[in-house]
């Protein structure tokens, strides 16, 4: 169900949500967290609205979608409700907030917070340098930014490990958690031997690459270059090489002395990171220090 509320209020919007609940059910029951979206006119709505949807059948949540408009217009706020199946598993509050309101979302969202559950504020596209700084990410204990469309990752992320604060995490951590997985599966098998290099390579535009070398150059200590190229992770070993790889038929693992070793790959969805990164809620200490590690990782210039 869907329901709109142009030009209306906080009041407004509450009292309705409460018409709904006693309508339609306990609809808050097992609601988990509650999750704030921040975007601005333009951004894909719809897009997030359905990643967060997805989400939300693993993470029962109520979500309050913020989408600022003209600042220089009349104030104005407009509201649309969802619920049932158009809502997944959550109940969501659409906000579009016009003139001086776009710069006051905290005002706005909080008379919607569930009582006594966590907040998590996620930003789809433009995020603010220092998430917990910001209106909306003061009001979080997990604030998630996504650099995987980001054109030149290597700033940006370089500007959230400079602003980095506990709580704060990015969906293009969640996108590499397989490869991390098989490789860190791969250095438990026999011989053990020294690393002394490591190589990522891959678009340059592909955040979770930079954060794989990142969390490289941190928990292994040696020298890791980070290249343009197909996407391949080589660790560089005293007896040989241990290379992982994505091709047509998937992912590749070649290790010095062993067959090579094949595993299903497929591009994480939006959903899919998302729901990973809504299952803990304290702070990512393996996400920092892969943010530290970028200042060792050293960047081959592109051709």
């Amino acid at each position: 169900m869907i329901v709109d509320l142009p030009d209306t209020t906080t009041e407004e919007i509450s009292k309705k949500i409460v018409h709904l609940r006693r309508t339609g059910g306990a609809v808050t029951l097992g609601r988990v967290l509650t999750l704030i979206i921040d975007l601005d006119d333009g951004d894909d709505a719809e897009d997030a609205v359905e990643a967060s949807n997805r989400a939300s059948r693993e993470h029962p949540c109520r979500v309050i979608m913020v989408v600022r408009h003209d600042r220089s217009a009349a104030p104005k706020l407009d509201a649309q409700l969802r619920v049932g199946g158009d809502a997944g598993a959550s109940e969501v509050v659409v906000l579009h907030l016009t003139g001086p309101l776009a710069d006051h979302p905290h005002a706005v969202v909080t008379p919607f917070l569930l009582p006594d559950t966590p907040v998590v504020t996620w930003w789809p596209g433009r995020a603010p340098a220092r998430p917990a700084d910001s209106r909306l990410g003061r009001l979080a204990s997990r604030r998630i930014t996504d650099s995987r469309r980001s054109d030149d990752p290597g700033a940006l992320l370089g500007a959230r490990r400079v602003g980095y604060t506990p709580g704060d995490t990015d969906l293009a951590w969640a996108a590499i958690t397989q490869w991390r997985a098989m490789l860190v599966s791969a250095l438990d098998r026999p011989p053990h031997t020294e690393i002394t290099a490591a190589r990522v390579t891959g678009p340059h535009d592909l955040a979770g690459l930079d954060l794989f070398a990142g969390w490289l150059a941190n928990a292994l200590g040696v020298p890791v270059t980070r290249s343009d190229g197909d996407m391949s992770v080589t660790l560089i070993r005293t007896d040989g090489e241990l290379s992982m790889s994505v091709g047509d038929e998937g992912g590749v693992l070649r290790s010095t002395g062993h067959p090579d070793g094949r595993s299903h790959w497929a591009r994480r969805t939006t959903a899919e990171c998302l729901a990973e990164e809504l299952r803990s809620l304290d702070a990512d200490e393996v996400y920092e220090s892969a943010l530290h590690g970028l200042s060792g990782v050293t960047h081959e210039e592109r051709p």
